[in-house]
């Protein structure tokens, strides 16, 4: 049983099960509050599909791509709950959760999920098709382009049919921790995908002060 959380785009929580499902489920397409709720939400999730928290395995993470804010709080308060319950993270790539999602719903073949980057500029990945158990097969990114760009970075003049997401579900990203933990698949890197430089830069030392 996994706690999972998403704040690549809004903010997503859910308790998913490898048999039940996804028990609870939250989400909050707001992106600019993933701080001040992200405390109630994780509550009251837990609280909606009645688990302790010293009942869950681990606490599965998306990891973008997402902006560096919103991204942060997601995987910071991932770590830190986990570390609370002495249980593992589990690093998922959100758009892959995305993918999953529209595949349930009965989409075949090609797929481009799209997020926004800001800064007028879009997060996007490719897939093409699902394997033999269901679990989503990236063949591109996840990359960042202008939207006059999209095009032609991410899908090379193939007619490919386009997702944009205003949203991650936790549900979904919960899902496809478990089912590649049960197929023994390797999980995403343990690395938040900014793909993009924060606004902020380290200092590159004193600066000369002269009369």
């Amino acid at each position: 049983m996994l706690l999972a959380i998403d704040t690549s785009a809004g903010t997503s929580v859910a308790v998913v099960d490898r048999e039940g499902g996804v028990l609870s489920e939250l989400t909050r397409v707001d992106t600019m509050r993933h701080a001040e709720v992200m405390g109630g939400m994780i509550r009251d999730a837990l609280a909606q599909a009645s688990v302790a928290p010293d009942k869950l395995s681990g606490v599965a993470a998306g990891m973008g791509p997402g902006p560096f804010t919103g991204l942060r709080v997601g995987i910071a308060a991932a770590k830190a709950f986990a570390l609370g319950i002495g249980r593992p993270v589990v690093p998922i790539a959100s758009h892959d959760a995305v993918a999953l999602e529209r595949y349930a719903w009965g989409h075949t073949g090609p797929l481009l999920v799209v997020t926004d980057a800001r800064r007028r500029e879009l997060y996007w990945s490719t897939y093409g098709g699902v394997d033999e158990l269901g679990i989503p097969l990236r063949t591109g990114g996840p990359g960042l382009s202008k939207p006059d760009e999209l095009e032609r970075a991410a899908l090379h003049g193939a007619d490919v049919p386009r997702y944009d997401a205003a949203s991650v579900s936790a549900g979904q990203l919960g899902l496809l921790a478990e089912w590649l933990y049960a197929a023994r698949r390797p999980f995403a890197d343990d690395r938040p995908l900014y793909l993009r430089s924060p606004d902020v830069t380290p200092s590159s030392g004193p600066k000369r002060v002269t009369a």
